[in-house]
């Protein structure tokens, strides 16, 4: 009796769950399959190798690593929220004369409107990073990803700026099928090979932890990824742009990024 029934559920339950459901059953394979990026740093300021596995990164338009022959660094930030130091990185960025990129999401939009406005004023680039900051990889219809997509470009919108057509993935998580989805919506996907452990408010690096992280790891054509919420960045961030340029290299837009 136990072998009758375990053949029911194998041979007519699960094929229906599966018609009736497709996404519950292959969510995780084929082209919707996840990954989560990352880079191997190298010695020597070196360029790190990215997330090999994900093969078919350069069939899309992809931003990551920059040419390998210039000193170009192309500096980001993350933000979902504000935590009081949005204000002096802007205030640095405008002393150093430094443009960066600030990917954030619907609710920083929402919730800061002034300070968006005051980073494309400055010549700032103010980038989609999703309307709700979701894993994206599990908006598996193209209806439900867009919404993410079409909903933080409409709060742009709406604050009287034009959406620019670069985004970031919420956590580095990403897929074939979201760069597909990217790709139908006339996005660049932004990456990074650079990054550390700066999100946590409660346990901040020391300064000295961060500036050797970031000397240590630089390289030509480093797209750096630091979070806007970070203290230790915002205070750093004078020494960082001033250590690097002594160093030799240059900050770039990404409106000038170049492979």
């Amino acid at each position: 009796m136990e072998k009758l029934y375990k053949r029911f559920i194998g041979f007519i339950i699960l094929p229906v769950i599966a018609a009736a459901f497709p996404f519950l059953v292959f969510a995780n394979t084929g082209d919707a399959a996840p990954f989560d990026w990352y880079f191997k740093p190298a010695q020597d300021n070196a360029q790190p190798q990215v997330i090999p596995e994900a093969d078919f990164l350069d069939e899309y338009d992809t931003v990551y690593l920059g040419s390998p022959d210039t000193p170009a660094i192309y500096l980001t930030f993350d933000a979902g929220y504000d935590s009081g130091y949005h204000e002096r990185i802007l205030d640095t960025l405008k002393e150093k004369n430094v443009k960066a990129a600030f990917f954030v999401d619907g609710n920083f939009v929402k919730s800061n409107p002034e300070l968006v406005k005051r980073m494309d004023a400055e010549g700032h680039l103010v980038c989609n990073h999703s309307l709700k900051h979701p894993d994206m990889t599990k908006l598996l219809s193209f209806a439900e990803y867009e919404k993410q997509i079409k909903g933080w470009e409409e709060l742009i919108s709406g604050i009287g700026l034009t959406p620019r057509k670069l985004f970031r993935f919420p956590g580095g998580r990403f897929s074939k099928q979201t760069l597909e989805y990217n790709k139908q919506l006339g996005l660049t996907t932004v990456f990074w090979s650079f990054a550390y452990y700066d999100w946590d408010n409660d346990s901040q690096p020391t300064h000295e932890t961060a500036l050797n992280k970031i000397y240590s790891r630089v390289h030509n054509g480093a797209v750096l990824l630091l979070h806007s919420t970070s203290k230790t960045n915002c205070e750093i961030l004078p020494q960082v742009i001033d250590g690097l340029r002594e160093k030799g290299y240059i900050f770039e837009s990404l409106e000038n990024f170049k492979r």
